[in-house]
């Protein structure tokens, strides 16, 4: 079985599960029983040590606990939102949660700026349905202010079973002060993508998730849009948070031609490498253009810069996520993992998107009224465009 890397965005999509744009590499990793020789773990024991003897409640001392403290620990010490430690129960939701089904609200979450905000809320799910936006900051979690949360608490506050309600406390720049939405747990299927034909002849593509299933649709989506009447292709990767680099790459082989550069690794000292079409550009005879926003993130961005890079095709809505880091998920005794940054990722033309996103050529903004009267002003944009372009 070849390995896979997963960029997604976040420990969780939870909330969906577990994703936010990185790029995951299932490997295994040999435990290491030997202490390196210039670390002093001196400290740690001495601590340890006090705990056991000298704390009052004697009965809260839960040895696995601490343990999985002191690791979560070290790795927080790193200030890499990316970088997680996962105990065997997260780890277990982790990997439930990239094969598409869970019990949750729908939503890709990030830290930026110190700020958590939602991504995407993901296409059909209570999240979505309750009129959580991209760029929406979660002010606070039920009675819980998120300010110094990590991903992995937040995911612990608003992830529960179906039928049972959470309340985030919101707020965005279209708002004069935070709103509380009350949002009831379902269980959430992530989305692949779906298509229609707009105007007779246009083939109007949405691609909610870079999931495993997602070029099986995809490829069953590309026939039927090659016997169709479309002249030419809108691929809409708004609030699309990531999936499989494997899948990115496949889908963007419908586009470019056989060897043409996806993405860029650079793993820091020099050392890169490069991820190629691999496919038979299909689609390529098709006029195309994309539609992003701040919820496209990760293998989102990387199919978008592919595209734009090579092929110079548009980019309409608004500047995307910035979500430009791989990880490495390793396996560890015990059932628990480690997820690692271990590169960066570039466009073809060697830009890095991290922080700061990819900026669409031509800039459309959704308006709270669009939302409100059911308008898309940038797909209106991306006809319009595209009409041009046949």
């Amino acid at each position: 079985m070849k390995t896979k890397k997963l960029i997604v965005v976040f420990f969780s999509i939870l909330i969906v599960g577990a994703s936010f744009g990185s790029g995951f590499l299932f490997g295994q990793t040999q435990c290491k029983l030997c202490p390196p020789e210039e670390v002093d773990f001196s400290l740690l024991w001495e601590t340890w040590h006090k705990l056991s003897e000298k704390y009052v409640d004697k009965g809260k001392l839960d040895i696995q606990k601490m343990v999985y403290g002191a690791i979560s620990g070290m790795v927080d010490s790193l200030d890499d939102p990316y970088t997680v430690f996962l105990n065997p129960g997260d780890t277990k939701k982790f990997t439930d949660n990239v094969k598409g089904s869970f019990e949750g609200i729908g939503i890709e979450i990030g830290i930026r700026d110190g700020d958590l905000q939602v991504i995407a809320p993901l296409e059909n799910t209570p999240a979505q349905k309750a009129g959580l936006k991209s760029g929406d900051k979660i002010i606070k979690i039920n009675d819980t202010m998120t300010a110094n949360l990590s991903l992995d608490a937040v995911v612990d506050l608003i992830r529960g079973p179906k039928g049972a309600s959470v309340d985030l406390t919101i707020y965005n720049d279209n708002l004069k002060e935070p709103k509380v939405i009350s949002i009831v747990r379902d269980v959430v299927e992530i989305p692949s993508l779906s298509w229609e034909l707009l105007e007779g002849d246009i083939a109007y593509i949405k691609l909610s998730h870079f999931s495993e299933n997602a070029i099986f649709d995809f490829r069953k989506a590309a026939i039927e849009i090659l016997t169709s009447p479309a002249k030419s292709i809108i691929l809409d990767l708004r609030n699309n948070p990531g999936g499989y680099l494997e899948v990115s790459r496949e889908i963007a082989g419908y586009f470019l031609e056989k060897g043409q550069v996806v993405a860029i690794e650079d793993f820091g000292n020099d050392k890169r490498d490069q991820y190629l079409a691999q496919g038979a550009g299909t689609l390529m005879d098709y006029p195309v253009v994309i539609l992003i926003n701040e919820g496209s993130a990760s293998a989102s961005e990387i199919l978008a810069g592919c595209l734009r890079d090579n092929r110079g095709i548009m980019l309409i809505g608004e500047k995307s996520f910035g979500k430009g880091s791989v990880q490495e998920l390793e396996k560890l005794v015990g059932g628990s993992s480690l997820k690692v940054t271990i590169a960066k990722w570039l466009t073809p033309k060697g830009e890095s998107i991290t922080d700061k996103g990819l900026e669409p050529d031509i800039k459309v903004e959704m308006k709270e009224s669009d939302y409100e009267n059911d308008l898309d002003p940038q797909l209106d944009k991306a006809i319009e465009i595209i009409r041009d372009l046949r």
